[in-house]
């Protein structure tokens, strides 16, 4: 090959890069507090607006080292957002909220919080909604009313706009998972709907909506000695659930079950799983609505740990998955798709580069295919949370 050739080469590879890279936006702080930023959950609605919720430990209460919900918005795909707003300002702890927007643009944010309890370090599920877009939030309304823990609620929304919650809750004994719906856009809730029986702990639940209305729900439990990924659904919006079915089994832990349908109803289902000796990201589908599974597929080899999957399944029907990885010696996000239905997966892409630890991401695509992620970084001096996007 002539010189020239080789130079011409050389300025298209530099070029590609240069363009694959910038399809990441750089990573952009949206928290500048003098607490902890954990956590954060996202939504993308239908008109393509994205709607951040997280906890944030209180500067106002620092006797009682509680956090707090905040909430944000990006209506230009992450251009621009709002305004910081706190929409829960109490002298308790309230974490672990989660987020999910309907079809009439209502957002519904729910968390655990030690409020509503008798006795010490107890905490129950509470609900919040905005009917204008998180300009102003209806009055606290508390799902369960335990003495004892109610924690890491998961909420989802389906096409009919009604919402589906499940959680974890201590009342039993040990923690199982429980279900409520409200089809009036939160206004009023079923009862608690008990979906698990064990010995064990039932743990970390995730829920989901598939393009017909199922409802599928999954959690890890330890009743067999170290946790494994388990699983139902109803058919009937609730009112009936299949058998539990168990998903793993694995000679390490198997944890943080993290799922997404795509439009022809297929489950796509990650989680962090401790066989190999360290934790890996694994992977399993349904393509018949959760009563056949494929076998599992290990979607990461690294010599550090692999952790807390996130999943996402764009308009084109891709699956995208982001999950924090420290075999760079401290926790960075990583990345990969599957365009191909999860046949076959990209390699691990690294999107984070920080001196701090960013860990716990989350994913979610606008209806053009861009991805936003939003993960929690101590590089600031305390967590705070971070954003970058993926422009298709």
């Amino acid at each position: 090959m002539k010189r020239m050739e080789l130079i011409f080469l050389a300025m298209g590879l530099f070029l590609f890069t240069q363009v694959a890279q910038a399809d990441w936006t750089p990573a952009r702080r949206l928290t500048w507090s003098s607490v902890d930023s954990c956590l954060p959950r996202v939504f993308v609605d239908n008109s393509g607006k994205v709607h951040l919720v997280w906890y944030e430990g209180s500067p106002e209460y620092p006797d009682y080292g509680n956090g707090e919900i905040h909430y944000r918005k990006s209506a230009d795909g992450g251009a621009s957002w709002t305004t910081n707003k706190m929409i829960i300002d109490n002298q308790s702890d309230s974490k672990t909220p989660d987020i999910a927007v309907d079809s009439s643009y209502r957002v519904h944010v729910v968390w655990d919080d030690a409020q509503y309890f008798s006795g010490g370090g107890n905490s129950n599920i509470v609900y919040k909604k905005s009917a204008n877009g998180g300009v102003t939030w209806s009055y606290l309304k508390c799902l369960t009313w335990s003495y004892l823990w109610n924690r890491n609620p998961d909420i989802t929304v389906d096409s009919s706009d009604d919402l589906h919650l499940v959680w974890e809750d201590d009342t039993p004994g040990n923690r199982e998972i429980y279900y409520r719906k409200s089809t009036d856009a939160g206004t009023t809730w079923s009862t608690s709907k008990r979906l698990t029986w064990t010995a064990g702990a039932s743990v970390y639940p995730a829920v989901c909506a598939d393009s017909s209305n199922k409802i599928h729900v999954f959690w890890n439990d330890d009743t067999p000695g170290n946790d494994e990924i388990y699983y139902r659904k109803t058919t009937d919006g609730g009112a009936t659930w299949s058998s539990v079915q168990r998903l793993t089994w694995s000679a390490g832990a198997s944890e943080n079950p993290a799922v997404a349908a795509d439009s022809f109803g297929n489950l796509h289902l990650m989680w962090a799983d401790y066989t190999p000796g360290d934790y890996e990201v694994f992977y399993r589908k349904s393509t018949d609505g959760g009563g056949i599974w494929s076998s599992s597929k290990r979607l990461t080899w690294t010599a550090g740990e692999s952790e807390f999957p996130a999943i996402s399944v764009d308009s084109s029907n891709e699956i995208h998955v982001v999950w924090n990885d420290n075999v760079a010696g401290n926790n960075e996000i990583y990345y990969a798709k599957s365009t191909d239905g999860g046949s076959n997966w990209t390699t691990s892409q690294r999107i984070t580069y920080s001196a701090g630890h960013s860990w716990h991401a989350v994913i979610a695509s606008d209806s053009s295919g861009n991805l936003h992620v939003l993960w929690s970084d101590n590089t600031p001096g305390n967590y705070q949370i971070f954003y970058k996007k993926f422009i298709k």
